[in-house]
Parts: C-alpha cells; structure tokens; sequence
C-alpha cells in the first residue's frame, strides 16, 4: 500500500483519487498539454455539463495510462449530467496548473458539445479551491459551483496554517528522534520519506501525552488524527515550498495563541522569513478573494480532520466582506471524515445550486 494511502487510512479520510469506472461507457480520454482528461456523457444527457475537480495527489503516485473516473462520476452521470474531468498536468497542490487545465478541457468539451445549456463546477478537496477560484476568474464561463470537503481558503492563508502546524511541533517536540535537527519546516524535512517522517512524529508524540492532547485540541483534532494530521500537513507545506521555490509565507511577525502559555511559545518557537518573491507570486497564484458573481454551494463533512471548523468560516467571511452577489450557501455539515459524502448527498449540493442558479438574475 502506498505511504500516502496508509496516512490517509490513519486519519480516516479520502484523498479522493480517481477510480475505475465499472459498466458505464466511456465517451474520451485523452491529454491536452501535458493533463490527461476523461469526458463521460450519458445516454440521458440533460445538457448540463460538470467540470470536476479532483483532490491532493501527492507528488510521484502513479498514473494509468488513461485518467479514470472519480468516484462520484456515476452518481452523475446517472443524474444525466456529463461529466469532464482533468487529472492536470502536474501532481502535488496543483491548484494554479489545475484552473488552466480544467478550463482548457471545458473549451474541448464545449467545442463538441455547442448544445451544452448549462455548465456547472464540482470540487472535492483541494478540488474545492479550484472550484471557487475558477467561479471568482472565470465567471462568464459557469452557471455555479459546488466545493465540497474544499480547501476554500487563500493559498497563503493555508500555507500559514501548515507552517503553524510545524513549528508548534517543533517548539513542542525538539530534536525528536528520527527527524530533522532543524525541524518539520526545515528543508530537510522535505527529503525524508512520508512514512519515516509520519512515524516519527508519532514516537514523538507518544513521549507527551498531555502535550500531544494540547496540540491535538488547538489543531481542531483528536490525539489519535494528530501524527497523521502533522505529516499530511508537512507534505503539502513543502511541496508548496518546491514548487514555488522557496518558503511562500513567513512567520517572522506572527502572534501566536492558543498554545497553553503563548508568551512563552511567541518567544521561543522558530521563526521562518518568507521569500519575497516566491511569496508575491504564490498569493496571487492562489488567491481567493470573495468576489463571487454566480452561486456557489459549500459543503463540509461532520469530524473531518484536514478541513477543520477554523478553517471552514474562512471563504464565507471573504465573500461577506467582498460583497459577493449571491453569498455563498453553505449548507449543514454531512457523511463523516474527510469528502465522506454519499452520492445522494452530492447530487442534492448540486439540486440546491440549481435552485440558487433559477433564483439569481444572470450578471
């Protein structure tokens, strides 16, 4: 199994990778600059189409040679939705690749498919940020958006949060054994194997049980999520780092709280300058500013440990402060973990955008 695949089993989530469509045929697949993409296209097509967004795939997963279905595809397709869906032309947080490339295969798709009435966006995950970013940049191309189990935050306010995740553990946990000297946000954190590295932050944590409780209860987790949750995070923040080139935030001017005695943490936990340049670029890469002008739905799940409560209010307070038109819905949480949805759970977050696309006057 993967290393990936066992931390997710560890924090009881889906990273929802794509699957192997069973019984349904599949209309095309193919790869437009460098993204390997699948369209399906029901008998029953209502001539709605979705773009779907898919999640996190960490760096060097093997790919098929043909990109398969996301789970969720048969549900909607038996909704009589077609269904077009980039794998993106590179793997890890793709985010900025994966707006491009999902909107150079909606351009195919709509090249073949001039009939198409309506076109929607679904995001899962990571999926989430390009769903929403897609609907701030490029609104004249979609009727709404759903972002479920969605990292709908600014890239830099993410990477700040992932970068406070490390350096607690590291204020928390120094020199622990089988990890870097320098620390989780250190470079040498990047090079060490994801389950090496899981499997010492664990033993770590281990060492300190009402430590480990606290930084468990400040990060919105349970102490039995804490070690997968910390390595899944270092993974993300320093594939961002090696994608950008450089640390995209700092923590030089950060005050902390949450911590227990947050002087005595604001004081001795390890401070990281950004990068000026790799900084600029990465926020505006990945930036979310609230600005909606066609309907999105937003939708969490009940106990998900990777998108915690801290983290869901942050795209509905930029949308508020924005002024969008309409608000973004946000719907009650469903299903348990991470992107635990049921198929008749996202099949109704899409019922409910296409009420809200009926009673939202055209911009």
């Amino acid at each position: 199994m993967p290393v990936v695949a066992r931390l997710a089993l560890l924090l009881g989530i889906s990273l929802f990778a794509p699957h192997a469509l069973a019984g349904a045929p599949v209309s095309e697949t193919g790869e437009l600059q460098g993204a390997p993409w699948r369209i399906d296209v029901p008998d029953n097509w209502n001539g709605e189409l979705i773009m779907l967004a898919h999640g996190f795939e960490p760096v060097g997963t093997p790919r098929p040679s043909a990109w398969p279905a996301n789970e969720a595809t048969p549900a909607l397709l038996g909704a009589g939705y077609a269904v077009a869906q980039s794998g993106y032309r590179t793997q890890g947080w793709a985010v900025a690749d994966a707006i491009a490339d999902t909107e150079r295969l909606r351009q195919h798709f709509i090249a073949g498919h001039p009939d198409t009435r309506r076109t929607w966006i679904l995001g899962y995950s990571m999926g989430g940020a390009i769903a929403v970013a897609s609907l701030e940049r490029q609104s004249r191309h979609y009727d709404g958006g759903v972002a479920l189990c969605g990292a709908t935050l600014p890239g830099d306010t993410l990477a700040g949060d992932l970068l406070t995740t490390l350096v607690a553990f590291d204020y928390f946990f120094p020199k622990a054994e089988g990890l870097p000297m320098d620390g989780l946000a250190s470079p040498a954190a990047a090079a060490l194997p994801q389950m090496q590295l899981h499997q010492g932050i664990a033993a770590a944590l281990q060492t300190q049980p009402e430590t480990a409780q606290r930084l468990a209860t400040r990060m919105e987790v349970t102490p039995e999520e804490l070690a997968g949750v910390i390595s899944l995070h270092a993974l993300v923040f320093h594939d961002m780092a090696t994608r950008y080139g450089g640390m995209p935030v700092g923590n030089q001017d950060t005050v902390y709280a949450g911590f227990g005695d947050d002087a005595a943490f604001n004081a001795g936990v390890k401070r990281y300058p950004a990068d000026p340049a790799v900084s600029a670029r990465f926020a505006d890469e990945l930036a979310l500013t609230g600005a909606l002008k066609r309907p999105l739905v937003i939708q969490f799940n009940h106990r998900d440990p990777t998108i915690v409560p801290r983290m869901q209010g942050v795209y509905p307070q930029l949308a508020a402060k924005a002024g969008a038109t309409p608000l973004p819905t946000v719907l009650p949480a469903a299903g348990e973990g991470h992107c635990g949805f049921s198929d008749e759970q996202t099949v109704a977050a899409l019922k409910v955008l296409a009420n809200k696309a009926e009673e939202t006057p055209a911009p």
